[in-house]
């Protein structure tokens, strides 16, 4: 099948509109997927777990996941600028999909030599998707630079926020869905594993368009050897510090062995990647890009708000279940404003950059009003009304819009072409580990403030609860996840998530702080344009 082949950012466009719309497709379809399997796996776990008799290893099906997407993300970049940027997102796609189907299939066939029983199979090939996973987050936003100049990105990449955030909180519903309703559709498959075939269609999908529609977006030089040792020293390095965050803070805490080892592990390999990358002629990230004032401020910011949108999908329904009694099913249906609001807020920041040319305003303006919600957050009583809540989430979402597309944006704008796939991934590593630490600190505070708020004979039997996207939720008090919470507990709840939002608001301010230092530049009208000083 023939495809056109063009260098990137060539100096004449030749790719008509109707190309790039369906390649823009294909790609936000690409990303759909990997952004829905970051949470439409916790609510098919409780079920996962009675099949593959693996409660000890229940958190691990979403850890691998996250560990595997994030250490990579950095790797894609770099390939991307080295390739073709089909051949590297076809390849995201086609390791993504085979460790979907392997995933449906973990415990089908007993336990496999080597791989063990059902339960280490699934979490061994949830690593496999989420190298896959990895590319699809990675790649997005590198090709949508490639089909659009930065003057009229903004109304494009807008769209990449729109699409994470309804795949944020759609996955745990379509999840719960597939597992409770599916397993009659196919005779003799269980619904959860519908949780990853689920994939495979949308996913043939998305590998056409690509195939059949996107140029193969080759680099202009040949490409020098890659630094193998610096991948396997970056992987060395994130892959235990991940772990760290990810450990169960009540049975690992911040000082114990196993959580101290891992960090240890991670610095020593990161100080001895930064060393290898300062000296080597191609390295999987070129440190020259933190003289750039955009990328380095831009990244501090990204670092600090990562956790933002997580701290509320996380902590949230944890309020309306235990503080204002609400079902499971109604807690999640919440945050389906907070979906809308982001979707609202990254549309609207998208096309106003676009048609004005102006980005840090949107930036800026987006985290006042996502202060403004977090306040509301939390100084919410016990006695607050249900609705009035979902008011102050779409609120939220609207805040929280900009940030996902202007931020990477500003950074594509500023830097040179041949480094576009550098700079990109490293906006969205950046995001993921400021979000990683995030929700691990604010699932301390949490747990804290309860041990200290709940006396020893007030609660009940606790049972784990596994809450959305990459962190473990804690101990919650049975009959508070019922419905049935104490005054004492319900009290407790509303303390607790309160301090949850405060901390929240501090991160955020932060980076409303930074944000403030990033350099507003004119927009560039083409690809082949030399990048506007930083100065």
């Amino acid at each position: 099948m023939h495809t056109p082949t063009i260098t990137v950012a060539p100096a004449t466009d030749t790719r008509t509109h109707r190309q790039k719309m369906l390649t823009f497709a294909g790609v936000l379809l690409a990303m759909f997927l990997g952004s829905l399997d970051q949470t439409i796996v916790s609510t098919a776990l409780p079920r996962i777990v009675a099949d593959l008799h693996g409660l000890d290893r229940f958190t691990w099906v979403a850890t691998a996941y996250l560990v595997a997407s994030t250490a990579l993300v950095p790797i894609y970049g770099k390939l991307a600028d080295m390739y073709s940027r089909r051949k590297i997102e076809v390849t995201a796609v086609i390791i993504f999909l085979i460790g979907s189907m392997l995933c449906g299939l973990a415990g089908e066939f007993g336990s496999l030599p080597l791989l063990g029983d059902g339960m280490n199979q699934l979490v061994i090939f949830r690593a496999i998707q989420g190298f896959g996973g990895a590319g699809l987050f990675a790649m997005a936003f590198i090709i949508i630079a490639d089909l659009f100049p930065p003057a009229e990105r903004g109304r494009y990449q807008g769209f990449t926020g729109a699409v994470f955030g309804t795949s944020s909180v759609l996955g745990p519903f379509l999840g719960g869905f597939l597992t409770d309703q599916g397993s009659g559709w196919i005779p003799g498959v269980a619904g959860w594993r519908l949780v990853f075939y689920v994939n495979l269609p949308l996913g043939a999908l998305a590998l056409w368009f690509i195939l059949t529609q996107m140029p193969a977006l080759r680099p202009r030089t040949k490409p020098k050897p890659f630094d193998y040792l610096s991948a396997l020293l970056l992987m060395t390095g994130l892959v235990p510090l991940v772990m760290a965050l990810q450990l169960n803070k009540a049975e690992y805490g911040w000082t114990s062995p196993v959580t101290l080892g891992l960090f240890g592990v991670a610095v020593a390999s990161l100080m001895a990647f930064v060393f290898r990358s300062l000296r080597h002629e191609n390295p999987i990230l070129d440190f020259g890009l933190f003289r750039n004032d955009v990328f380095r401020t831009a990244n501090g910011a990204l670092f600090l708000l990562g956790g933002a949108f997580l701290g509320i999908i996380i902590f949230q329904p944890l309020f309306m279940v235990n503080v204002l009694g609400e079902s499971a099913t109604r807690a999640g249906v919440s945050l389906i404003p907070l979906s809308m609001g982001v979707v609202m807020g990254s549309l609207l920041a998208g096309q106003m950059v676009s048609r004005f040319g102006h980005y840090k305003r949107w930036m800026l303006g987006g985290l006042v009003v996502l202060l403004g919600g977090l306040s509301l957050l939390a100084t919410m009583p016990t006695t607050i009304g249900y609705y009035q809540i979902l008011g102050y989430l779409l609120l939220c979402g609207i805040g929280l819009g900009p940030t996902m597309p202007l931020y990477t944006l500003a950074i594509q704008n500023a830097i040179e072409p041949r480094l576009m796939g550098q700079a990109t991934s490293a906006c969205q590593f950046f995001r993921q580990i400021g979000g990683a630490i995030t929700a691990s600190v604010l699932g301390t505070v949490l747990t804290l403030t309860l041990a200290q708020s709940i006396p020893v004979g007030a609660a009940p039997a606790v049972v784990p609860v596994k809450q959305a996207v990459v962190s473990e939720g804690p101990a919650l008090p049975a009959a508070a996840a019922t419905g049935a919470a104490s005054p004492v507990v319900r009290a407790a709840f509303s303390k607790a998530i309160s301090r949850v939002y405060l901390v929240n608001i501090v991160l955020v301010v932060g980076g409303l702080l930074v944000t403030l230092l990033v350099p507003e530049l004119p927009l560039r009208k083409s690809n082949a344009e030399a990048p506007p000083a930083s100065e």
